[in-house]
């Protein structure tokens, strides 16, 4: 009987080692329970009692579900990762092309900023494995628990752009501001140095159905309150610009000996500084949507929430490329119709917002 017993194992074992090159320990252990289950004597002679019996069962089927979960994350992480791979061939295509690292590499480009540039290509490539074991977890239906802690390392990993920015901000705000850190089609709806909240409630909204109605009024009054503080934030740096026009205009424009234009600079370049609090208060707008959506939505509604966000800039990301990318005779077409397209184009409205 314990010959039969060793040889079964080491045939399982071997089976394991063969296909799966994973838990060998475990299904020893697992073997031991099965055999176990499947006799109601232990070795000693002693009768199991149903109870016991019913138990072992549980945990063997237990365990059987445990392997078909990691078989199926296995397999979603190896698609997912062909599918990253994919995305950093097009990123480091992206940045042979001039989209990122300040759109003309070394042109004008402060240390600030080319630290910053170097910091968020390295977070990029980061979140690109995080949204892929994200993908992976969610679709190899992990329990909610396991689920909570990748979700909230994405959420993590937003803090820590943030935190990149704010750094950034109080060395060459205007690198921000001017979005060439981003891909052109990313800048078309860039707002004080990143996404408008409101708009990114509204354009990712579609992608969490089913909510509830409690969900559906939180989301509601955080996407209200966001447009608000946006509204606020865009007129003081309206009034800043107005403020910071006014300054550059007083005087003599046209007396360059005039004593006044160094008093106009000191005060102008103090005005100009107001635009690191701009940034800041944005980013940190743009971080407590984050946060609250992560409150307001389940575990797996967030995932899908991070996932969504991640896919719509990958999106942006690859259209830029796609754009700069054009075949030389598309661009002598699009130019030839330029002025039919572009009447065409006034009656519709885009499907995204400002973002």
């Amino acid at each position: 009987m314990n010959n039969n017993i060793l040889i079964s194992f080491l045939l399982l074992t071997n089976c394991a080692l063969r296909f799966t090159n994973l838990h060998v320990v475990t299904c020893s252990c697992l073997l031991g329970m099965q055999n176990m289950a499947t006799s109601s004597t232990t070795k000693s002679g002693k009768t199991l009692d149903p109870k016991t019996i019913r138990r072992l069962a549980q945990n063997r089927e237990a365990a059987r579900k445990s392997r078909l979960r990691k078989k199926a994350y296995i397999q979603q992480l190896e698609s997912s990762k062909l599918k990253l791979a994919q995305m950093e061939q097009d990123m480091q295509r992206a940045r042979s092309q001039g989209l990122f690292l300040g759109g003309t590499p070394g042109a004008n480009t402060s240390s600030g900023a080319a630290m910053f540039d170097v910091e968020y290509a390295r977070w990029l490539d980061d979140h690109g494995r995080r949204m892929a074991e994200l993908h992976g977890a969610l679709h190899a239906h992990l329990p909610d628990s396991d689920l909570r802690a990748i979700v909230d390392d994405a959420l993590t990993h937003h803090d820590e752009l943030f935190q990149i920015k704010a750094v950034a901000a109080k060395s060459d705000v205007f690198h921000l501001i001017t979005g060439v850190w981003t891909t052109p089609a990313e800048r078309c709806f860039l707002w004080m140095g990143g996404f408008r909240p409101s708009d990114l409630l509204k354009t990712l909204l579609p992608q969490l159905d089913p909510l509830t109605e409690q969900q559906l009024v939180g989301i509601c009054n955080l996407q209200q309150s966001s447009q608000q503080a946006e509204e606020a934030l865009s007129q003081g740096l309206e009034q800043l610009h107005q403020s910071l026009a006014d300054t550059m205009a007083g005087g003599s424009l046209i007396d360059d000996a005039n004593i006044s234009i160094m008093g106009q600079m000191a005060l102008a370049l103090g005005k100009l500084s107001n635009l690191e609090g701009f940034v800041i208060q944005a980013d940190n707008l743009r971080q407590q949507t984050l946060h609250q959506m992560h409150r307001i939505l389940t575990v797996r509604q967030a995932a899908r929430w991070f996932l969504a966000f991640g896919e719509y800039h990958n999106r942006l990301r690859a259209l830029s490329s796609l754009w700069a990318s054009r075949p030389r005779e598309m661009l002598v077409t699009d130019e030839g119709n330029c002025g039919e397209i572009s009447i065409a184009a006034q009656p519709s409205q885009s499907q995204f917002s400002a973002f």
